[in-house]
């Protein structure tokens, strides 16, 4: 598989952190420093744009240093489609205390990482062979730890 990026400025990056890291470090491209107060959220732009092969989505997720003080890709994972061509933007939110500074190119704010999708054919039907429950419960929302009624 090849995912081909287009930057849409020379100066900016992505990195590999180490040769075998599952993802990519995805740094905000911004015209200025940007605050996230804590409980705000923002769209970020990364002036990045990519060409996924079909059969594979692209995967935004947060970064474990920054998640450590609060501040997460809002809809992690986010799912970018093969068949999407716009800028790669991420949803950054501050569930931390403090107010985090975004700069341009400073600090990677997210982690992108790509996987095969499985296109199953899909059959509309009147009843399943057997919806009684099983040992896992069926009130879904974390069924196999706790009681929910």
């Amino acid at each position: 598989m090849q995912v081909k990026i287009y930057k849409k400025s020379e100066d900016i990056k992505w990195s590999r952190a180490y040769k075998n890291s599952s993802g990519l470090d995805i740094y905000p491209y911004l015209n200025e420093k940007l605050i996230l107060l804590p409980g705000e959220y923002k769209l970020i732009n990364t002036g990045l744009f990519l060409e996924i092969p079909e059969g594979f989505e692209g995967q935004l997720r947060s970064r474990s240093g920054l998640a450590l003080n609060g501040v997460i890709v809002l809809n992690s994972p986010a799912t970018i489609d093969s068949n999407y061509r716009g800028e790669l933007k991420i949803l950054l939110v501050n569930l931390g205390i403090n107010p985090f500074m975004v700069e341009n190119q400073k600090l990677a704010i997210a982690q992108l990482t790509f996987n095969s999708i499985i296109f199953p054919e899909i059959e509309i039907v009147n009843s399943l062979n057997n919806l009684t429950p099983t040992e896992r419960n069926t009130k879904g929302f974390g069924s196999s730890d706790y009681d929910l009624s």
